[in-house]
């Protein structure tokens, strides 16, 4: 996003003992569930509250595959529902009825779907009995409290494990399907180039992690500038920059969050674009593709730095659009993107994705790669066909999907996306909306999980969510409410495993 200043796992948050586990640390009220006796499971969960309101969400697992679902209770206090969104629903007296509004209305058998959420007033008390298409989810007022050991119920532990491409999937140093889920931590990419520091006077502690940590995020992306790594421009650069990213990095995959580094800001002077555009030479914004005078250099140096941490994966470039500076021919873009070379529209010699291959794989570095599309990265479509060689095979699709872009439908990702995940893994490294909501966020990760995607929202910095893709408003991990508030309750009904 461009800105502008080992086995199977799954997370159990069917339990109470989980559900608390995690509420606990975040300091939230929790809530009880139906036991699963008549084949479903619902979990409840006020996510925060404040006077005499609060944000519930609200979970289904389903024993057998549903395709539609009516879930009704009654409130046991004087709760009353002011809005919900994700649903049709409908509240006489103590009684709440709620229906699904067509896409998030298939639940797969054993699948655990967040389906809905809303603001309340009144009595935070949980409902103890719930029916799912007319039939009793269980017994009434016998909440199940399964214990459980499954390590994905509590905060994590031990360093972040080291990944790699196997066919299609993401999987771990023991062959476990793994899946990149968090978040994007900007800062790296423009401070250092704004008289900012390092990263924008936001922590890099361990109190910033632990907060992360509460939101079950257990991916961090962090987006870097090209002239900054190699001491050619900005405060901090060179041997300063390069110490200050490496710190972050090894005290995020102690505490078993991966990492993703990213090209984000590069130099070049983009000169015959719109005039919205950056022409800046130097790296200051965000160009259509990175340079061959510097970028090789840059991924070689990153690759020398973290090669023998494979727990660190390298995304090779972050939004190319060399397909606008050739006014939307994609054959020239796609060519562009691959091979580099002199591309219509921009001014200066490109390295193309093969380039940046080769400069990592030169060092002897066996990291994992993310690869991106055209269109800034929304446009997958011919990737598979551009894609470049690697003598590892272990590269990955990194695709974004803001709610802005040209492909933000089911149909779309069906049609599109869907496939290519048949023979690689895809990443959504990015994704966000535009009003600081999160309904189309939460069809995005819903489609997401039903297709074991990996994604990571933007973004964890506190600037205030005026215009969407901000997630906290401030360093200890507040949500934004809507955007964060979904994201987080989302993310902590989630395991990395497969």
């Amino acid at each position: 996003m461009q800105i502008n200043s080992s086995h199977r796992k799954r997370l159990a948050v069917t339990a109470i003992g989980a559900t608390a586990v995690i509420a606990a640390a975040l300091g939230l009220t929790t809530a009880n569930q139906a036991s699963a006796q008549q084949g479903c499971d619902v979990d409840y969960r006020v996510v925060s509250s404040w006077g005499s309101g609060f944000q519930a969400s609200v979970s289904i697992t389903a024993a057998s595959a549903v395709d539609g679902w009516d879930l009704a209770w009654e409130f046991p206090g004087d709760t009353t529902v002011t809005s919900a969104w994700n649903v049709d629903w409908s509240q006489t007296g103590g009684a709440f009825s709620g229906t699904d509004v067509g896409w998030n209305g298939a639940i797969a058998a054993g699948q655990t779907r967040e389906v809905f959420g809303f603001i309340g007033s009144g009595s935070t008390e949980a409902p103890t009995s719930f029916t799912l298409n007319g039939v009793a989810c269980g017994d009434e007022g016998e909440p199940t409290e399964t214990p459980t050991d499954d390590p994905t119920t509590d905060p994590p532990d031990g360093p972040a494990p080291e990944l790699s491409v196997s066919g299609n999937q993401i999987v771990t140093e023991d062959g476990d399907p793994y899946r990149l889920l968090g978040v994007s931590r900007s800062s790296t990419e423009f401070a250092c180039v704004q008289g900012k520091g390092l990263f924008d006077s936001g922590p890099v502690d361990q109190a910033s992690v632990d907060a992360m940590k509460s939101w079950n995020i257990r991916t961090v992306r962090l987006p870097l500038n090209e002239e900054c790594w190699l001491g050619l421009n900005g405060t901090p650069s060179g041997a300063a920059y390069q110490q200050g990213v490496e710190d972050y990095v090894d005290l995020l995959v102690a505490n078993s969050l991966n990492v993703i580094l990213d090209l984000h800001w590069t130099w070049g002077a983009y000169t015959t674009g719109p005039d919205w555009h950056c022409t800046d030479v130097h790296a200051t914004c965000q160009k259509p593709m990175p340079d061959a005078q510097y970028a090789p250099q840059f991924w070689a140096g990153v690759a020398e730095t973290f090669k023998g941490d494979d727990a660190v994966v390298f995304d090779l470039f972050n939004e190319p659009y060399p397909d606008m500076a050739s006014n939307w021919d994609k054959t020239l873009g796609w060519q562009c993107l691959r091979d580099g070379g002199t591309c219509a529209g921009i001014g200066y010699e490109v390295a193309g994705m093969q380039d940046l291959v080769d400069a990592v794989r030169g060092t002897g570095a066996t990291n994992m790669l993310m690869v991106s599309g055209l269109e800034w990265t929304n446009d997958m479509r011919e990737w598979l066909a551009y894609m470049p060689n690697d003598p590892l095979d272990n590269i990955a699709a990194s695709w974004h999907a803001y709610s802005f872009n040209r492909c933000v439908t089911a149909s779309c990702w069906d049609a599109e996306i869907a496939p290519l995940m048949q023979e690689v893994p895809v990443v959504l490294g990015e994704f966000g909306q535009d009003d600081c909501a999160f309904d189309y966020m939460q069809q995005l990760v819903d489609w997401a999980d039903a297709n074991g995607m990996s994604y990571l929202a933007w973004t964890w910095n506190p600037w205030g969510c005026t215009t969407g893709a901000v997630l906290i408003k401030d360093w200890s991990g507040t949500p934004e409410p809507g955007v964060g508030e979904g994201y987080r309750s989302h993310l902590l009904t989630q395991s990395p495993y497969l």
